[in-house]
């Protein structure tokens, strides 16, 4: 599987944006989805994932009610909608995928993904 995120930009606090994450291969719709985040001078962090089919999510404390994590398995794009954006969620965003072992659970770990797309940036000025 190979992932394109997109989507990142400047933005203003309190505004949104919609990430994109567009994944190659038939199969893609059997695989888990998170996105995660990397700030400067920081570790990457888990910031939300999906099942397989959209219907199972899991958010990190600091983006729940703000975020929305969503997946489109016709067209092999899984989305992160991101509102009332605060200069904190400034970072390097990246998707990444694994196969759906149908585990009930979705991992929030770096080592919990095979496949990562490259980044894209998001900027949030106050």
């Amino acid at each position: 599987v190979q992932l394109q995120a997109s989507g990142g930009g400047l933005v203003q606090a309190g505004g949104s944006l919609r990430l994109s994450c567009a994944a190659s291969g038939r199969t893609f719709s059997t695989y888990a989805v998170g996105w995660f985040r990397q700030a400067p001078g920081k570790e990457r962090e888990f910031v939300a994932a999906c099942n397989w089919s959209g219907g199972r999510t899991y958010y990190a404390n600091s983006v729940k009610g703000r975020f929305t994590i969503s997946r489109l398995n016709t067209i092999n794009t899984v989305y992160l909608r991101m509102n009332s954006l605060k200069p904190e969620d400034t970072a390097v965003y990246y998707c990444a995928a694994v196969g759906d072992s149908g585990s009930y659970s979705l991992s929030t770990m770096l080592h919990g993904y095979d496949y990562w797309g490259q980044g894209t940036l998001v900027t949030v000025s106050s």
